[in-house]
C-alpha cells in the first residue's frame, strides 16, 4: 500500500513539475509576442493541453457596450461566437468579470445563470465549467473559460492553473494592445516616448505577480521532492529566476528612459568591476564549454562609478557575447587607460553583426531574428540597458563587427576618476 502511494505521490509530483515547465514556457513566450492573433491563439491551445478539455474562450469587455465578446475560442464555432456579445447580467462569464472570482460548475444546463442563447446559436452543450477572470492589477479585462473537461470534473488546482495563464494572459495582450498604440502613435515622437515607458512600467510590474506564484510553486516541489523530481524543480526554478532577471531588465530600462535613474557612485579600480562580472557570467560560459579570458593591467585603473550599475554594464554585455557565441568559442575582457579614459572591451568569435546592425543593435527591443523563429533568447534590451548605463557615468559604447562569422567586439569608453 506504501508503494502504491509512493507512486502515486512520484506520478503527482512529476506532473506538477511538467505544467511548472509549461507555465515558465507560457511566460516567456507570451512576453515576446506581440501579435495579438498570435497571443490569443497561443493561449487557447495552453489551456486546451493543460486542463484536458474540450473547449476554451477568451471573453473580453467592451467598455462602450458594456458587454463581453468572444476574442478567440476553441472547440467550437469562433465565426458564430465572434457575431454574439454577452451581458453582464444572466451570465456565468458576466457573474466571474462583475465579481471578480473564479467559478466552477460541474452541471452548467441546470444553472440559471447559464446564458442559452450562446448554447443554441452554436449548437454547443457545455456540461461542466471553469472560468477565472483576467485582471490588470485590480482591474478586470475579460475571462476565461474552459468547458467540458474530459475526464472527471474541474478541480481547484485546474483553477489555479488557469488563473495564472488568465494573469499573464491579461498583461500579455494588454500590453500587446499598448504596442499597436505605439504603432498609431509612431509620427508623434512625445506620444510614442511615454506609451513606451508605460508599456515597459506595466510589463515589468504586473509580471512579477504570476511570475511570483510560479518560483513558489517550484521552490515548494523542490523541497518536497526527491532525485529526479528535485532536478526537474530546480530546471523550472532556474528558468522562472531567469524570467525575473528579465523583468528587472525592465525595470532598468523604465528608469533609464524615465531619467530616474540614481548613481550612487565612489572611486574603484574598473578592475574589480570587470573581475565582479566574470565571475557573475562564468558559470553561463562553462556551461557551453567557453573560454573566458580577462586581460587586465597591473596598475589600478580607477572610474567613478556606480559599482552594481557599472558591474551590469559587463554582465550585460558578457552575457550578449555568450549567446552569440557558439559552444567552444572564446571570449576576452580587457581594459587599458587612453587619454583620460579607460577603454574596456569584450571581444568574441561568434556569429558576428551585419554593417547595418552595428548601430540597431542598441535600440530597445531591436533583434536581428524574427521573433517567432529566432534561434538566441533575450528580450533585446540588454545592449540598450548597458549603454544607457555607460552614457550614465559619462561614457559611451559602440559595436565593431567584420560582418557575420566573424565575431563582434563591444567597447566601452569612461572617464577616468580625479584622484589626488
Amino acid at each position: 500500500m506504501d508503494d502504491h502511494r509512493t507512486q502515486d505521490r512520484i506520478a503527482e509530483l512529476r506532473r506538477m513539475a511538467e505544467q511548472l515547465a509549461r507555465l515558465v514556457e507560457v511566460s516567456i513566450t507570451l512576453n515576446s509576442t506581440l501579435n495579438v492573433e498570435e497571443l490569443l491563439r497561443f493561449i487557447i491551445r495552453t489551456a486546451l493541453e493543460l486542463l484536458e478539455c474540450e473547449a476554451v474562450s477568451i471573453l473580453l469587455h467592451d467598455e462602450k457596450s458594456g458587454r463581453l465578446f468572444f476574442a478567440d475560442s476553441a472547440g467550437s464555432d469562433q465565426e458564430k461566437l465572434s457575431k454574439l456579445s454577452i451581458p453582464l447580467e444572466g451570465s456565468i462569464a458576466g457573474t466571474i468579470f462583475r465579481e471578480n472570482r473564479p467559478i466552477i460548475l460541474n452541471d452548467v444546463m441546470s444553472d440559471p445563470r447559464h446564458y442559452v442563447q450562446v448554447s443554441k446559436y452554436i449548437n454547443f452543450e457545455p456540461r461542466n465549467l471553469l472560468g477565472v477572470p483576467m485582471r490588470i492589477r485590480d482591474r478586470v479585462t475579460g475571462v476565461l473559460e474552459a468547458l467540458n473537461k474530459k475526464e472527471g470534473g474541474f478541480t481547484e488546482a485546474d483553477q489555479d492553473m488557469l488563473a495564472v495563464i488568465a494573469s499573464q494572459a491579461a498583461v500579455a495582450i494588454h500590453n500587446a494592445h499598448l504596442l499597436q498604440a505605439l504603432q498609431v502613435a509612431y509620427d508623434d515622437l512625445n506620444e510614442a516616448d511615454k506609451l513606451k515607458t508605460n508599456f515597459l512600467a506595466l510589463a515589468s510590474h504586473e509580471l512579477r505577480t504570476p511570475l511570483g506564484i510560479i518560483i513558489g510553486y517550484a521552490s515548494f516541489l523542490q523541497d518536497e521532492s526527491h532525485g529526479e523530481l528535485s532536478e526537474h524543480a530546480e530546471h523550472v526554478l532556474n528558468a522562472a529566476m531567469q524570467m525575473r532577471s528579465l523583468v528587472d531588465a525592465m525595470t532598468n530600462l523604465n528608469m533609464l528612459r524615465a531619467k530616474g535613474l540614481v548613481l550612487r557612485t565612489l572611486v574603484m579600480p574598473i578592475q574589480k568591476v570587470l573581475r565582479s562580472a566574470c565571475d557573475e557570467i562564468r558559470p553561463l560560459a562553462e556551461a557551453k564549454n567557453q573560454e573566458l579570458l580577462i586581460v587586465l593591467p597591473e596598475k589600478s585603473i580607477p572610474v567613478q562609478a556606480d559599482p552594481e550599475r557599472l558591474a551590469t554594464v559587463f554582465s550585460n554585455l558578457l552575457n550578449n557575447a555568450i549567446r552569440f557565441t557558439p559552444e567552444g568559442g572564446r571570449i576576452m575582457v580587457g581594459a587599458q587607460e587612453q587619454l583620460g579614459n579607460v577603454l574596456v572591451w569584450v571581444e568574441d568569435n561568434g556569429i558576428g553583426i551585419p554593417p547595418g546592425e552595428l548601430k540597431r543593435i542598441f535600440q530597445p527591443f531591436h533583434q536581428a531574428e524574427p521573433h517567432m523563429t529566432r534561434r538566441h533568447g533575450g528580450l533585446g534590451i540588454g545592449l540598450a540597458i548597458a549603454q544607457g548605463l555607460a552614457e550614465a557615468h559619462g561614457g559611451k559604447m559602440w559595436a565593431e563587427s567584420e560582418g557575420q562569422g566573424k565575431g563582434a567586439c563591444f567597447k566601452v569608453s569612461l572617464p577616468l576618476a580625479k584622484t589626488e
